[in-house]
């Protein structure tokens, strides 16, 4: 049975067997058994060890792993022993980046209670909160976190904080009256407490009737354990672009042995030109780049409050169309504030936003002194002391020791002039009727010179029933039909605006009062006015949306709130507009519950603010966003926002109000709970992506290149330019350490006024692919054409040579291409700044860290080249300065090549 709301009490207890009572240990023992224990269980973990190994599925992994087994067969134990070391830096890349122990389970027990008290056997106990079973009679007290989900069999005056669980920003006021609907969203559920949600005020008893995972925070947990997360756009990218060029390397070998076979080349000699092929074709450098470079805009990102926990995040946030972002505590304050005071036929506007006690009272738009208005002084000095609530000033700003409702009265108050710790003193509370749901009022009774006064606050609707007179210009005077009618229309027009109201009067007592209740208090009373407030959106999130739509970025706001509240919110921070009907539109939780999954895709370009909904929900709004291919961030703090943020391609979590639940679930942490934070954080993301984009390009066009220079010596019959070992050099330093300084240059300034990316355009595009062709044969038609003349003039063509001169000129010549790649291939960087704009225009010094990184590849281009001691091991020949000078002359032809490539291109666009 899961509809125990509608049930009486009574049939409640008798459905699960249980009593005022409790239970008895011999049932507890037999619950225990059926329904198991109530804590969270957690699914089976994917060992180190399995991931490890699945980092050797990769394509270019597995064709390093051939090169290395060819090249210990063929007796080349360096050129193995190197390529193996790159495959387990690779795989161990690989682990540290997957092997993200899911920890959000162990985060949810953390949130569960540790300890309750039970009814067993007709006395209270204290018990492991693991060891109660559904039926158990739970007492709940304030300060309390609820055990267990129950159904209330006893209540008095109790409020529960539901928002960790449903994102209400309220206290709920509960009750134990059946509902009569059986289709009610857990946030309307008034009966029902839940686990992990906290009891703010009053205390009652429940019975137990979910525990585990069949509660609803064990549902939670489920879907948690269920989300699958999906690879990145880039790690896709990656993958593909991976498979092509082993592909392409693979043809190639395929090609190029054959043929050489064919011409009389023996078996030996054809392996060594493979694994030279193979290993020119796979960037080696490209695992340890993206790393480094997602690694250094983690960061960037962290100076701007928004803390990465996965590096693929990095990526995705740059093409992020949709973020859908939780109302309490993310887009608002999570603290009330009173906007609008009603009194004395006038409306006084309230500025300040929170629980910071500044601000200013306005009528009509013009600042006013509350002091000299005796209807606001009398006000003020109800909020103040018919109010249970303390204002504390922390290092981090202002907060409230109790009901936030109550605490937006008291910083009203405040913002009016009204010393409190001195009126409080003055006038000391002797006596107090508690609110209760049915009065929908409380009062407190207050003595001061032997005079005593009433004061009391509540629905509006009800004070003003109670109330016989009215307050006018520091008045008493009658309460007139006509009067109540203007204050209930006032009411109304402010409701509409989703301000919560409270009606506010007094009474004078009878000195000989002695016992205080509500037909000795709160009768004939004199109404004062009305108080109207909100929980307000934060400043500047109204500038993070304004900024979101100039990126083509749309923002959604999901709440378990009511449809007007989010909407009043939605209004102020521009995402709805004034006339209603109009779209965007408001969907409520129930609305969803009566779409399918093809309904809701119908009409989700169209809806900016979804009200009253669950956990589900927002699973399946996310499911919908990314069914229509949006790439989808999700905002939030509390555990019911967990599911949805490990669903979406991106989930951002508050680091303050958050949850340990939700952070673990997420792939990124606000520090400062600041929407703004997320622009910021997406701006990066485009740096970064643009960033990854021109490494890319620079990495594989340089491995183009030598493939090239490879595949063009053999079929011309020239001898290997380039061996193993130099090709892996070139790779992990020469391309390795430019492409990591690329990776931090500096962001286009206009990045913010484009539309998001779409996440399946290729890195490669026409204009890309046609720069990289040109700087891959500009290489190739420079380098080879070098070498052959350079084997030529030395000699290696004559007859009679020896063997040992020879091998001195094959070597030198190898040298020579070997200085050329490291040159071009540097000097290649610099164009790679942009593939549009002229490199004089970019400017060569702008990026330091490109130009400290090629300083020190020339460097170390130096050192492998004019050691003796490391000739034997680079296969390496000394250079002479003309032979410097032919190097250096070569590269720099890429210079012209490319800018006159670019003004081709852009003159092609143009034209288009």
């Amino acid at each position: 049975m899961s509809n125990w709301y509608v049930m009486e009490v009574n049939e409640v207890l008798k459905s699960l067997n249980s009593g005022l009572e409790g239970l008895t240990r011999s049932e507890v023992s037999t619950r225990l058994e059926k329904y198991g224990a109530n804590e969270l269980a957690e699914k089976e973990k994917i060992s180190a060890l399995k991931i490890f190994i699945d980092q050797f599925k990769s394509f270019l992994i597995i064709i390093l792993l051939a090169a290395t087994v060819v090249s210990a067969f063929i007796g080349e134990w360096l050129d193995a022993i190197i390529i193996f070391a790159i495959v387990i830096a690779c795989a161990l890349l690989g682990l540290y980046q997957e092997f993200k122990s899911e920890k959000a389970v162990e985060a949810l027990k953390k949130v569960a209670a540790l300890t309750a008290r039970v009814i067993r056997k007709g006395e209270e106990v204290e018990i492991p909160a693991r060891d109660i079973v559904p039926g158990d009679i739970v007492v709940l007290r304030t300060g309390d976190k609820v055990p267990a989900d129950c159904r209330l069999i006893e209540e008095m005056n109790l409020r529960v904080d539901e928002a960790p669980l449903t994102g209400e920003s309220k206290p709920v006021k509960k009750s134990i009256l059946p509902l009569e609907k059986d289709d009610v969203a857990v946030a309307d559920r008034k009966n029902m407490v839940y686990t992990a949600t906290v009891i703010t005020y009053g205390h009652g008893k429940g019975v137990v009737t979910s525990t585990g995972m069949n509660s609803e925070f064990g549902k939670v947990a489920t879907m948690i354990q269920e989300v699958q997360e999906e690879e990145t756009p880039l790690k896709k990218r990656l993958d593909v672009i991976g498979k092509w060029l082993g592909i392409f390397s693979l043809i190639i070998c395929a090609v190029a042995g054959t043929i050489g076979i064919i011409k009389g080349h023996g078996v030996l000699e054809m392996f060594i030109w493979g694994v030279s092929l193979a290993v020119a074709a796979v960037p080696e450098a490209l695992p340890a780049v993206v790393t480094g470079a997602l690694s250094i805009g983690v960061s960037k990102m962290a100076k701007k409050n928004a803390i990465v926990r996965k590096l693929p995040a990095v990526e995705t946030l740059g093409c992020t169309t949709v973020i859908c972002s939780d109302k309490t505590g993310t887009l608002t304050k999570n603290e009330m504030t009173v906007r609008q005071i009603y009194t004395n036929g006038e409306m006084f506007e309230v500025t300040g936003v929170g629980f910071q006690p500044e601000g200013e009272y306005l009528n009509k738009g013009s600042r006013i002194n509350p002091k000299g208005n005796p209807n606001l002084s009398l006000l003020s000095k109800i909020s103040t002391l018919c109010n249970d609530v303390y204002l504390n000033k922390t290092d981090t700003g202002w907060s409230i020791i109790g009901d936030p409702t109550e605490g937006a009265l008291l910083v009203s108050a405040i913002k009016a002039g009204m010393n409190v710790e001195e009126l409080r003193k003055e006038m000391p509370r002797i006596g107090e009727v508690p609110f209760e749901s049915e009065r929908k009022r409380m009062s407190t009774i207050h003595s001061v010179n032997g005079i005593k006064v009433g004061y009391i606050k509540g629905a509006p609707e009800i004070i003003l029933d109670l109330s016989t007179h009215l307050l006018k210009y520091g008045k008493i005077v009658p309460l007139t039909e006509e009067e109540r009618g203007n204050i209930l229309k006032v009411n109304e027009q402010m409701a509409s605006n989703a301000l919560r109201i409270l009606g506010l009067a007094y009474r004078h007592l009878p000195g000989d009062l002695s016992e205080y209740s509500p037909d000795t208090v709160e009768k004939e009373l004199v109404f004062a006015g009305l108080q109207g407030m909100i929980d307000p959106p934060r400043d500047e999130v109204i500038e993070a949306m304004k900024r979101c739509k100039e990126a083509g970025i749309k923002a959604v706001m999901i709440t378990g709130d009511h449809k007007l509240t989010a909407m009043a919110v939605a209004k102020e921070l521009g995402q709805l507009p004034e006339e209603e009907g109009s779209k965007p539109r408001v969907l409520t939780g129930t609305e969803l519950d009566r779409m399918d999954a093809q309904q809701l895709e119908d009409v989700i370009e169209d809806v900016v603010v979804y009200a009253r909904v669950s956990p589900e929900h927002k699973l399946r709004i996310v499911d919908a966003f990314k069914k229509k291919g949006e790439v989808v961030a999700m905002t939030g703090d509390g555990i019911n926002d967990a599911p949805a943020l490990k669903r979406a391609d991106i989930g951002v979590a508050m680091g303050i109000t958050g949850t340990d639940v939700t952070k673990e679930a997420s792939s990124m942490v606000l520090a400062d709970d600041n929407f703004a934070s997320i622009v910021a954080a997406v701006e990066e993301g485009r740096a970064i992506y643009d960033n990854i984009k021109k490494y890319l390009v620079y990495l594989i066009s340089c491995n183009i290149a030598e493939i090239l220079i490879l595949g063009g010596s053999f079929f011309i019959g020239l001898p290997l330019p380039l061996v193993a070992i130099q090709i892996l050099w070139v790779n992990l330093t020469t391309d390795g350490l430019p492409a990591l300084a690329l990776g931090v240059d500096p962001p286009d300034p206009d990045i913010m006024g484009r539309p998001p990316r779409d996440p399946q355009e290729s890195v490669f595009s026409r204009r890309v692919i046609a720069l990289m062709a040109v700087m891959a044969l500009n290489i190739t038609f420079v380098i080879v054409p070098i070498f052959f003349w350079y084997l030529k003039s030395g000699g290696y063509y004559l007859p009679g040579i020896s063997g040992a001169m020879k091998e001195e000129i094959l070597l030198k010549g190898q040298t020579m291409v070997l200085a050329m790649m490291i040159l071009f291939e540097l000097v290649n960087a610099y164009n790679n700044r942009s593939d549009r704009h002229s490199l004089f225009k970019v400017g060569f010094f702008k990026n330091k860290w490109l130009n400290w990184s090629i300083l020190f590849s020339v460097v170390l281009a130096i050192i492998v080249i004019e050691v003796p001691a490391l000739d034997q091991v680079f296969h390496t020949s000394y250079l002479n300065t003309k032979d410097w000078i032919i190097v250096i002359a070569a590269a720099l032809t890429i210079l012209p090549v490319m800018e006159i490539t670019k003004l081709i291109l852009n003159r092609m666009d143009k034209a288009a």
